[in-house]
């Protein structure tokens, strides 16, 4: 069997003895076509099953009205939060999404910039992987004038806008409020600090332990991929001390939650013994015995925020020379640090 040829507007211009400019500027609803017209036109493409090729249209304008969307990975509740920020801003605006995923690997972010560019997306939203180094492979969208957008994981970039919080802060807030609780040895389970969100928090920790006349000491840190293998290493690390930490403060929720689990396994009483507090403030912070003192990270509204500004590159709106936007966080203290009634 043929499969069905598609319909044209020369095949609706065919049946009406019309022309077929005036069939497309029809379909546009121009103003000069008479509504009795459009009519004839609109029903017999009805009939005929007619379907407008948008993506023809908008590689005349030059524009797809097509967004790309690159995070580490799918599975995070983070990323998952952020992503319905940006479908929502970008559905109003009338931008469709192809989302990709680097699987934190800045070789597969890489290969997704390059597919990006070939489906002649308009702009594009990024939160980097977790080993990439440079922004080299992005040069093929800033020849093109094809605006970026940071969010979360960024990195400096001449002409391009950043989505973040203020992840020195956050970290310095949360560490005091361990010290505030009676904690002096607060070990720290951090990120790669090729990371902006990582290196950071790591800043930010070491300052609240200096402002508070608290040595640094290097074996009270780990950097790891603050997976769920995390939590369990560094448990392990921590059970065969000399001298035990009395706080934990983890760069994740997911690693602050198996580190409490850990914990709990060793017999170790929490906050008793030893006080956690994770990063992001992810449901499963609340589900956790005790209940998990975070950082709330407005994952929605930094989605939010990111692709309206992208946007407002996109339709030149006076917001464009904006370069990093700081959006507010929250520490959340709950039973895991409470070592003082």
């Amino acid at each position: 069997m043929k499969p069905t040829r598609e319909v044209t507007i020369y095949d609706i211009a065919s049946r009406l003895s019309l022309s077929p400019s005036t069939v497309s500027r029809a379909l546009k609803d121009h103003e000069h076509i008479r509504k009795d017209t459009k009519k004839r036109i609109i029903a017999m493409a009805k009939e005929l099953g007619y379907q407008r090729n948008k993506f023809a249209s908008n590689l005349r304008l030059r524009k797809t009205h097509t967004l790309g969307v690159i995070v580490p990975k799918l599975s995070s509740y983070f990323m998952a939060t952020a992503i319905a920020g940006i479908e929502k801003v970008t559905s109003n605006n009338g931008y469709n999404l192809i989302i990709s995923q680097s699987q934190e690997s800045g070789k597969k972010e890489a290969e997704s910039v390059i597919t990006l560019f070939n489906s002649r997306v308009d702009g594009l939203l990024i939160s980097l992987a977790y080993d990439t180094r440079n922004l080299d492979h992005f040069k093929i969208l800033f020849e093109k004038n094809i605006p970026v957008v940071f969010f979360d994981r960024v990195l400096e970039c001449i002409g391009c806008a950043s989505v973040v919080i203020d992840n020195y802060r956050a970290a310095y807030e949360i560490v005091s409020h361990l010290i505030d609780q009676g904690c002096t040895r607060i070990f720290h389970l951090g990120g790669n600090p090729l990371r902006n969100v990582y290196s950071e928090r790591m800043r930010g920790y070491r300052r609240a332990l200096e402002d508070n006349g608290i040595g640094f000491e290097k074996e009270l840190t780990m950097i790891s991929g603050l997976d769920i293998n995390s939590g369990k290493e560094t448990v392990q690390e921590i059970i065969h001390m000399k001298k035990r930490p009395d706080a934990i403060f983890t760069a994740n929720d997911s690693s602050a939650v198996n580190v409490i689990l850990e914990l709990k396994r060793a017999g170790i009483k929490i906050p008793g013994d030893i006080a956690v507090a994770g990063f992001n403030n992810e449901p499963m912070s609340q589900v956790i015995v005790p209940n998990l003192t975070t950082i709330n990270y407005p994952a929605r509204e930094i989605g939010e925020v990111a692709a309206t500004t992208l946007v407002n590159k996109l339709n030149n709106t006076s917001s464009v020379n904006l370069s990093t936007i700081v959006l507010e966080h929250k520490l959340v203290i709950r039973e895991s640090t409470l070592r003082k009634k």
